[in-house]
């Protein structure tokens, strides 16, 4: 395959769903994203229940799901606490093999949406890394990479250094987040062309707020990043219960990815049988039509 894509939907994508879904349809989700061929799946969250209560079930979905070889699952972890959640599951032999550590462009975003300031962001995200003990791949993201809801423009030298720091602990993939949708393809195309860490993976998870994912998706393509995020139907984007940015915020619906990306000839490991079938159990298990449009339509047939 070309590039290596993550399946975000049961963990991004459900942090936005208000009513709790069964432990038994989340594992079901996760085994079937695996078995479509995403070399990377978002399982789960080690969040605080109280303040999500979506991932009280953290533990029990990692310990009932069936792992495919060679598929890494990922736990969000927001701080220490978490990281000590996620070593004690795989103590127990049924970890996740990837935790992300988040951090957040701009002060303003860091209070909302972390509670904390970038200083004390860093603090927690270096005692994170040291308390995963070497036995996790480690995910960085920098929020509101390009924009934020409540400072605007973000000034792109400011994300190159976050990007650094997280290097200088070992983080080997880092995402850029586009949270409220405002990346252009030149936008991309000037940040990804100044990153020129060693090793460094760098991760593409755009939202589709002003309809300007999927293009933002093939200036990162053509500025040579190979690892994209994306959730089946666009669900996700921020917490339920946190509310900023106006409008459609969520990710880019990766039915629409994957067909835009294997149109243009770029190989993404995806079963393609099975994709729409997919996007309609992902349908099925929130209730409601979501927001692929070849779900509706098919994939291109000119492929």
């Amino acid at each position: 395959m070309d590039v290596t894509l993550c399946e975000c939907f049961a963990r991004d994508g459900l942090q936005h769903e208000p009513d709790f879904i069964p432990t038994a349809t989340k594992r079901a989700l996760v085994e079937r994203f695996a078995a479509l061929g995403f070399p990377r799946v978002e399982a789960t969250s080690y969040s605080n229940p109280k303040v999500v209560p979506q991932f009280s079930d953290a533990t029990e979905l990692l310990k009932s799901l069936e792992r495919k070889t060679n598929t890494y699952y990922k736990a969000t972890c927001a701080n220490v606490r978490a990281v000590e959640r996620a070593v004690a599951d795989l103590d127990a032999g049924y970890g996740a093999s990837e935790i992300s550590l988040l951090v957040s462009a701009t002060e303003g975003h860091s209070k909302k949406n972390l509670n904390r300031s970038r200083a004390e962001q860093w603090q927690n995200v270096a005692e994170m890394a040291r308390a995963a003990k070497g036995r996790f791949r480690l995910v960085g993201t920098v929020s509101v990479a390009f924009g934020c809801p409540f400072e605007g423009k973000v000034d792109p030298d400011a994300v190159l250094k976050d990007v650094e720091k997280f290097a200088s602990l070992g983080v080997t993939h880092v995402a850029l987040g586009d949270t409220i949708g405002t990346a252009t393809p030149k936008a991309v195309r000037d940040l990804v062309s100044q990153m020129r860490i060693p090793n460094l993976n760098v991760i593409a998870h755009f939202h589709d707020s002003r309809g300007t994912g999927l293009v933002n998706y093939v200036a990162a393509y053509e500025a040579g990043v190979r690892h994209f995020d994306s959730s089946f139907g666009g669900v996700g984007g921020h917490p339920a219960k946190v509310k900023y940015g106006g409008g459609f915020t969520g990710n880019v619906c990766t039915e629409d990815l994957v067909n835009l990306l294997e149109s243009m000839g770029i190989s993404t490991g995806i079963d393609l049988d099975g994709l729409l079938a997919t996007a309609e159990f992902c349908e099925q298990a929130l209730g409601r039509e979501l927001y692929g449009r070849v779900t509706r339509s098919g994939l291109t047939p000119f492929r």
